[in-house]
């Protein structure tokens, strides 16, 4: 294995960049290349694990996606990717082995970090999280009135809470029946008032996901859920007043997922009931670790290990594959062509899965956390736009919402097609099998796009000439169509490593540092700056800007109770 350069190498600079930007100027025209190529379908489509990927409806041909695998040859894609995997220090701003991959290996794979294997430890985590979640799951652990539990809380945020979140919604078919998580993120009380209201303290598990226990939302929140557990244990005369009777109630209520065993101890958790993780797993790629022992403790151990197997099938297509058949290598190159070469700005995607319906709230984070960056990783500035914005929703409520803006609107949106074949729910409306409407407008969508309708093919219709125009679709609007068999806990994880290494695929083009996220810190820290302002010190107020100042007297002069 050679070792990545510790300069990037500017894309810009590359023969394939030039060559790109030439053939940028000669339109793809969709309908025009898949008249002449019958075979374009099954040419562009290719299998990763249990994923099938039709990229033919994307603004290539052979002579783009020829460009763009060499451009992730020339920009040296394979060689980061196997640093990566070989627990190199790629994130080089916090020096640190980027390993979220090790997470999901299986025992007797060897990673070294600082020489030491870490799939080892991986799995000694695991196996207390499983051991912990059987106990959950199998009644053995109970309560401090020795009741089962029946509802477990995740308080997270970021990564320690949009992960576990979307894989819990996205195999709510896997759950146990009996048991039920929810998932506290907002600093907004609302959050935590609205996810305990209807809750039986007696029967509540919450478990507090914070590396450092020190994330400023995540320990309020948690303090609230102390407080909301010890005032209705005591309301009800399920524990006595006392500091003794508090601390018995909170080691049995409340579970931590964290390394700082001494801050856990001091909260009340008893440091056996913690489960680490390691500076190597960034937060936003961290739900295959112990960050998912709520999503284990609801599926069960079985579950989530097919769920690790899922993302390590992607891992080893994504290491494996030569880069012309590579699916995630090859949408990230797709998505650097139509950010860079056809100035798109958003990326939607779309699952017809409602299971799904977190899948892009989810990878809003991975994506725009890792690559909204302006300086590469060697810190000189970058010489392309990076990054887009993801969104999306599920269809088919997306199609009467913003689909009008994808179809005819002036703005370039790539967008991806996500869809099962098997549905976990196999309804029927009289004789119709609902599923197979669904998907209906799945496919339907992606050809319209693709194909749009003529002027006269509209006039065919007996169309007033006059409003002929509004009823023209331009077509050539590229997707990207995702199947799978069924949405198991295999098939999940093969999407998110999928997206995981798309997202990477992207940065090293870039040349930025994906898995840095120093952007999200100044605003926390002024946060700090801001609190006393906000609660009416005048010399804090007379510190801030104009504009916040003026913004904190209003609040303070309408602030009731």
């Amino acid at each position: 294995m050679s070792t990545p350069s510790s300069t990037p190498t500017d894309a810009t600079t590359t023969e394939a960049w030039g060559r790109l930007q030439q053939l940028a100027d000669r339109k793809v025209d969709l309908r025009q290349a898949f008249d002449a190529d019958p075979q374009r379908a099954e040419r562009f489509s290719h299998d990763a694990a249990d994923l099938f990927v039709d990229l033919s409806k994307n603004l290539v041909d052979d002579e783009v996606l020829a460009a763009l695998v060499d451009l992730a040859g020339q920009v040296g894609l394979t060689q980061r990717r196997d640093a990566m995997f070989a627990g190199e220090r790629i994130n080089v701003t916090e020096d640190r082995a980027v390993l979220h991959t090790a997470l999901r290996d299986p025992e007797g794979v060897r990673v070294e970090v600082g020489g030491e294997d870490v799939v080892p430890v991986v799995h000694e985590v695991l196996d207390k999280v499983y051991a912990f979640a059987e106990k959950v799951r199998s009644g053995e652990w109970v309560g401090v009135t020795g009741k089962r539990i029946t509802t477990v809380v995740n308080i997270g945020i970021g990564g320690s809470d949009l992960g576990p979140v979307m894989v819990y919604e996205a195999l709510k078919p896997y759950v146990q029946p009996g048991l039920s998580a929810r998932f506290v993120s907002n600093i907004d009380p609302t959050d935590v008032a609205e996810k305990t209201r209807d809750l039986d303290p007696e029967q509540t598990l919450f478990i507090v996901a914070s590396k450092t226990f020190t994330t400023l939302e995540t320990l309020t929140n948690a303090r609230l859920c102390r407080s909301w557990l010890l005032d209705g244990l005591r309301a009800s005369g399920a524990i006595a007043d006392g500091d003794d009777a508090a601390s018995e109630a909170i080691a049995k209520h409340f579970v931590a997922v964290s390394t700082a065993l001494d801050k856990v101890a001091d909260f009340g958790i008893d440091p056996e009931n913690a489960f680490g993780f390691w500076d190597w797993v960034g937060g936003r790629y961290s739900v295959g670790s112990a960050i998912g022992t709520s999503v284990v403790v609801a599926i069960g151990p079985e579950n989530f290990t097919a769920f690790l197997a899922g993302m390590h099938a992607m891992d080893r297509h994504f290491v494996e594959s030569d880069l012309a058949e590579n699916v995630p290598a090859l949408m990230g190159l797709l998505n650097v062509w139509y950010v860079n070469f056809h100035d798109a700005q958003t990326h939607a995607v779309l699952p017809y899965a409602q299971y799904l319906h977190r899948f892009p709230a989810y990878l809003q984070q991975m994506t725009m956390e890792s690559n909204g960056k302006s300086v590469r990783y060697d810190g000189s500035p970058v010489t392309t736009d990076t990054g887009e914005v993801f969104w999306g929703e599920p269809g088919t409520n997306g199609q009467h919402a913003f689909y009008q803006l994808i179809h005819q609107g002036t703005r370039l949106i790539p967008a991806d097609f996500i869809a099962v074949a098997t549905p976990a729910n196999p309804l029927k409306d009289g004789d119709a099998d609902v599923h197979e409407l669904f998907l209906a407008n799945f496919f339907a969508q992606t050809a319209a796009l693709a194909f749009g309708k003529t002027a006269d093919e509209v006039r065919a219709e007996g169309t007033d000439e006059a409003i002929v125009p509004a009823r023209v679709f331009s077509g050539n609007r590229p997707t990207t169509s995702i199947m799978a068999p069924a949405l198991t806990p295999s098939v999940l994880g093969q999407l998110i490593a999928l997206y995981e290494h798309i997202t990477f695929t992207q940065g090293v083009v870039w040349g930025i540092d994906s898995f840095d996220q120093w952007g999200v810190e100044l605003g926390k820290q002024l946060a700090k700056q801001v609190t006393p302002a906000v609660g009416g010190d005048e010399s804090a107020i007379a510190e801030q800007d104009a504009s916040t100042q003026s913004l904190v007297r209003w609040y303070r002069a309408h602030r009731e109770g």
